[in-house]
């Protein structure tokens, strides 16, 4: 069920829909080299075929899981038999996951996209801007593939089923079977035809289309989800800032989601314990160790009676008070330790446990804060000459810091406050 042609590919209007930029590209002649980023089963193999197809270009495909650089001269080599023959011939060479070739392999492919021997579709399903050389990058066109819809699960599994010639012939299936292949292909187009087919053999076969013959088909499907992947980093990025942006709805909903794909549970008890210190810090300093108690109850119960424990951690950070004063205020003064290098310890707040030391002015002038006026040595210095007078820490007006800013306040006055 391949499509052929670009009216038959299916959820990427924004790429081959009418004037959109890849299909005028194409229906002007002018192939561009490109990479193709999108998930498993979006069609990047699919499209490069049609691309090739469309501009009647011969068409030369690569692993870059088994391929290396003598695999890349033999296909250079028949790009260059094309384009000499009569009428000379373009040459598409697809790369499937593109981004495990190293930095030479990407390299030898330069000069044949640079010069037009090969207009190169490379495959990957990993962030190209991290994975890619950028000069690879600066002579094609990055296109995105986004998930399939249910909507176009739907009727890709409908143009199967009505297909006489490459699909199920018009083979009844039940409506509810087919939501549940919807549901458990998670946009992926391949795996909804996949489990369309499963389905077709065993209906054929005479099996019944009862709930219980579905489960067993079909079992239950796995998210899309990649530890170490961008789906991972994604996702992670997704819970860390609804957390942030106090909405627990959608933390419970992205940490369920990492949970269901298979994410350790560790890693995001790791995770919230970082936001606490630093979306929420001093405005509620219970979120630190409420983290720490529930991460240390994950430990002892393990899932998935522990995972509860992270769960109510994560409704508690998002709804909590935030404040990065201190994230912000311990940037700005490890960026003034890197910026002035190694200043001087002031006199006055030196150790001077031996005579020596007394005598060449450690410890010379120190007040001791606890014996004066409200345990506080008024308008006694601590910082290197040079950055005397800098603030770091600015309290914000949420939670517990309204407090601890109003102390602040009352300190940094000095002695005219009293």
């Amino acid at each position: 069920m391949r499509p052929r042609s670009l009216d038959e590919i299916v959820g990427q209007a924004h790429l081959v829909g009418k004037a959109a930029p890849l299909r005028a590209l194409l229906e002007a002649g002018r192939p561009p080299s490109m990479i193709l980023w999108g998930p498993p089963g979006t069609g990047k193999t699919t499209l490069a075929r049609v691309v090739a197809r469309h501009v009647d270009a011969q068409f030369l495909t690569l692993s870059a899981v088994m391929a290396g650089v003598k695999d890349i001269r033999e296909a250079v080599a028949k790009a260059q038999l094309a384009r000499q023959a009569q009428p000379p011939m373009r040459t598409v060479l697809f790369i499937d996951e593109i981004h495990r070739f190293n930095k030479s392999q990407q390299d030898a492919l330069l000069p044949y996209v640079e010069d037009g021997t090969l207009i190169l579709i490379g495959a990957t399903t990993e962030n190209p801007s991290f994975e890619l050389n950028s000069a690879l990058l600066s002579r094609g066109r990055v296109f995105v593939l986004n998930t399939l819809s249910s909507e176009d699960l739907r009727g890709l599994l409908q143009r199967a089923l009505d297909d006489a010639e490459r699909g199920l012939g018009g083979l009844e299936v039940p409506e509810d079977w087919l939501s549940r292949i919807v549901e458990l292909a998670d946009g992926d187009a391949r795996r909804s035809l996949v489990l369309l087919e499963t389905v077709g053999e065993w209906l054929r076969a005479g099996g019944g289309a009862d709930e219980a013959a579905l489960d067993r088909l079909l079992g239950r499907g796995m998210r899309r989800f990649d530890k170490g992947g961008d789906n991972f980093y994604d996702q992670i990025s997704a819970l860390h800032k609804s957390v942030r942006g106090s909405n627990p709805d959608a933390a419970l909903y992205w940490f369920s989601r990492m949970l269901d794909g298979g994410a350790d549970a560790g890693y995001l008890a790791r995770r919230l314990t970082r936001m606490a210190v630093e979306d929420i810090g001093l405005a509620d300093p219970r979120a630190l160790p409420m983290c720490l108690q529930a991460w240390d109850a994950y430990e002892r119960l393990g899932s998935p009676e522990g995972d509860l424990a992270l769960a109510q951690v994560a409704v508690y950070l998002a709804v909590a008070p935030k404040s990065n004063a201190v994230y912000t205020a311990f940037k700005a003064a490890r960026d003034d330790v890197n910026r002035h290098g190694s200043l001087e310890v002031p006199m006055h707040i030196r150790n001077a446990p031996t005579k020596l030391m007394k005598g060449l002015g450690y410890g010379k002038g120190y007040r001791y804060d606890h014996d004066e006026a409200g345990a506080v040595a008024a308008g006694q210095s601590f910082l290197p000459e040079r950055i005397e007078g800098t603030v770091y820490y600015q309290p914000v007006t949420r939670g517990l810091e309204i407090k601890i800013g109003e102390r602040l306040a009352q300190l940094r006055k000095g002695p005219e406050s009293k």
